[in-house]
């Protein structure tokens, strides 16, 4: 009686972090892609560490160093991290796409190393697993540099991809990311290099059908400088979305656009043929052979969709 008390217990008691040098797969893989982060990277990794130490299972932390010029690499290597090193910088996508791969837990969470992000809300996004296959934090606030471009572009955009995706999506491109290791590795040959990555990873579980869960979480001021460029990140953003969507839902793209060409077409032929009595013109002809080929070319594209799910 007594034994078996003492070995619910100590399932139930929370377990260490598996050391670097330790080869054996964990239950949970916190992934920090860095860059130049010297500065918060120590207390990103000491604050994961305190959040972990009361969650079930094992885990690792796994730094993803990006060729930082300053002491990132060396002072997650001091703080026992396992650290990889990109031979070049690649982007804050590349770092998470290698990461993902040298993962040794099935669950990844994914979080920017900058501080911004709340490790505290880990526990409760590993809640949701197994019965989501991505979780993310929705922020409830903007506290990143230059806030007057990014509230309403991000904005905008995010409002054209709950249209494409069919769901509303909270927070399109959040950096705080829990996911199913096993599935994300099926869609990483869509992920970019740069910072519209995240939102790749979300797009892709969401037009597959994978089941995603927002949690709300509090955002904090970065620290050390932002890297976000407004102008090109936000028309990396934009076209990201296009590009994911064509990726796995086309319909969605070419359906609205021949239905706009066939309702132009038909306005056009009541108003040649019944307001002036010209007759059909053969402006209007090519308006309705257009809205046409558009309709045949977003029905293939979904079916080589379709075919490519199936292999």
């Amino acid at each position: 009686m007594t034994d078996g008390v003492a070995s619910e217990t100590a399932q139930k008691m929370p377990q260490p972090e598996v050391p670097a040098d330790d080869p054996r797969d964990v239950d949970v893989t916190i992934l920090l892609p860095a860059y130049n982060e010297e500065e918060a990277i120590t207390p990103v990794i000491e604050e994961v560490r305190e959040t972990m130490g009361g969650v079930d299972g094992t885990y690792e932390i796994l730094v993803v160093d990006d060729c930082s010029t300053d002491r990132t690499g060396e002072i997650a290597t001091e703080l026992g991290a396992r650290v990889l090193r990109r031979p070049q910088n690649g982007g804050s996508g590349a770092s998470r796409k290698t990461g993902t791969h040298a993962a040794r837990g099935e669950i990844v969470v994914m979080l920017d190393t900058d501080g911004s992000y709340t490790p505290g809300d880990i526990p409760e996004m590993l809640r949701w697993f197994p019965e989501f296959d991505q979780v993310n934090g929705a922020r409830t606030s903007e506290e990143g540099t230059l806030k007057l471009l990014r509230v309403p572009a991000k904005w905008a955009i995010r409002k054209f991809a709950c249209y494409l995706a069919r769901r509303d999506i909270p927070d399109l491109n959040t950096g705080l990311k829990a996911y199913k290791r096993s599935i994300m590795l099926r869609y990483l040959w869509v992920v970019p290099d740069g910072f519209s990555c995240v939102t790749s990873m979300t797009l892709a579980f969401l037009t597959n059908g994978h089941s995603v869960k927002y949690i709300p979480t509090r955002y904090r001021k970065r620290i050390g400088k932002s890297k976000f460029h407004p102008l090109k990140d936000t028309q990396r953003y934009l076209a990201t979305v296009f590009r994911m969507v064509m990726y796995f839902k086309p319909l969605r793209v070419f359906g609205p656009v021949s239905f706009l060409l066939l309702v132009g077409g038909l306005t056009k032929t009541v108003h040649d043929v019944w307001w002036i009595g010209a007759g059909i013109q053969e402006s209007t002809i090519i308006i309705w052979m257009t809205a046409v080929m558009v309709l045949m070319l977003g029905l293939l594209a979904d079916l080589i969709v379709a075919q490519k799910r199936l292999s």
